[in-house]
């Protein structure tokens, strides 16, 4: 009895100093550094992979922590040294050449941000591409790859509180409105983690808590809608701009017409974005409308032509769009922009166009290496560095789709719900009522 007590004190004094031992081990988060030090770590901001142990038998020194901290803020300070760009010459309607942008300055941090952001995009897209040839999307799903610079460059231009209507290619505006990869991609599977509750899918994106008020399945019919959310703006005055979106195939409807009278009567701070990407469903502009130049569409109101496939000449153009629509009214902008994909996933896309016609796009005119260009060209980031970057997006998105996936479908009783508005226990009547 007397060993057997022996063996069991010993066994708790055993587990006692491995409970101690792998605390102290995971307080140090895998590095020798007392409490203090990792308390100077994270008041300097300063990760662990950044610092490197000088003392002996690799134990971290206070040195080392803050010369770590010198060297980040060394790098914070070259991520944020301007950089000067020049933009393709702008087109102006009622406005004066000279206020249109023709440089953008930027740096190494915002660049990279615009490039992570917009490869995701792609790549989210490339995987929603994926699922609907795999039979896993069902309905319509309308690709915004080769658009990626319209939806990023008036991100970089605006804010939340701004508001963002758009047509059925909607996708990436979601995401860069705030929700999760799984969310957008689960809305296109049908799945309750969607924004729409897995009941509206490709078209009906929505994000109010952003000011993101879709995905519109009617061509033109959101024109309208932004026009009222620029009314809100304008009554609240809360200095915020609304963006309605269109492509070129509605850009000859009556309905964006009328609404841009009513927005130049009230002077609503309301920006008309065209996104030409050069073909309505399977028609060319040039056979569909007989003045192209979308950017003067509004006639008495001002307009500017800008390259739709440059996020900063985008950005650009957006900044002073939204000056102008706070102080004088609407704003019309045509982004002269192209999408790789056809109109919808149902077609091929070539059948009115040449695949040296697209693949010439990618080539010369691609919005995502654009600035990947800029990142390496201008010495900002390493071929390597721009890889990882790629890797970590592309399993990111492999692993969003994976949770999208096991995502459960939305419950019966949801079949009920979203109706009417305010619509309390109505219930309307099903097949088996």
């Amino acid at each position: 009895r007397g060993v057997l007590m022996m063996r069991t004190s010993l066994l708790r004094v055993s587990e006692r100093s491995v409970r101690h031992d792998g605390a102290r081990r995971a307080l140090s988060l895998g590095m020798k550094a007392g409490p203090s030090l990792q308390r100077l770590m994270r008041a300097e901001g300063v990760d662990e992979s950044l610092v490197t142990p000088s003392g002996p038998r690799g134990v971290v020194m206070r040195e080392d922590v803050l010369a770590a901290a010198a060297a980040k803020a060394a790098a914070d300070a070259e991520a944020l040294a301007p950089v000067t760009l020049e933009l393709r010459p702008m087109v102006g309607h009622l406005l004066e050449q000279s206020v249109l942008p023709t440089t953008a300055v930027t740096n190494k941090k915002e660049l990279l941000e615009y490039f992570t952001k917009m490869y995701t995009m792609r790549r989210m897209e490339i995987a929603a591409d994926v699922l609907y040839k795999g039979k896993l999307i069902k309905g319509f799903c309308h690709l915004y790859d080769g658009q990626e610079a319209v939806g990023m460059g008036i991100e970089s231009a605006s804010s939340f509180k701004d508001s963002i209507v758009t047509s059925y290619r909607d996708h990436t505006y979601q995401y860069t409105r705030g929700d999760k990869i799984e969310n957008i991609l689960g809305e296109l599977l049908g799945k309750y983690i969607g924004p729409a509750k897995g009941k509206g899918g490709s078209m009906h994106m929505y994000r109010k808590e952003s000011n993101f008020y879709g995905g519109n399945g009617i061509v033109g019919a959101q024109v309208p809608i932004g026009a009222g959310l620029a009314f809100a703006h304008k009554y609240k005055g809360d200095g915020g701009v609304a963006f309605s979106l269109y492509g070129d195939g509605a850009a000859n409807q009556g309905q964006i017409f009328e609404v841009v009278n009513m927005a130049a009567l009230w002077k609503l701070p309301c920006i008309f974005v065209c996104e030409n990407n050069q073909y309505g469903m399977g028609t060319a502009t040039h056979r569909g409308s007989f003045d192209t130049a979308y950017y003067a569409r509004g006639h008495y109101i001002p307009g500017i032509q800008v390259d739709g496939m440059n996020v900063l000449a985008v950005r650009e153009a957006c900044k002073l769009a939204m000056q102008l629509a706070r102080e004088q009214g609407p704003v019309m902008i045509e982004m002269d922009t192209y999408r790789y994909h056809g109109h919808s996933m149902s077609d091929p896309g070539v059948t009115y166009r040449t695949r040296d016609e697209v693949s010439g796009v990618r080539t010369t005119r691609d919005p995502v290496q654009l600035v990947k260009g800029w990142l390496t060209e201008l010495g900002m980031c390493t071929a390597e560095e721009i890889k990882a970057i790629e890797q970590g997006i592309r399993k990111k998105i492999e692993a969003a789709v994976e949770v999208a996936k096991a995502a459960s479908p939305p419950p019966a009783n949801e079949m009920w719900q979203d109706v009417y508005h305010m619509q309390g226990n109505l219930a309307p009547r099903g097949c088996n009522s």
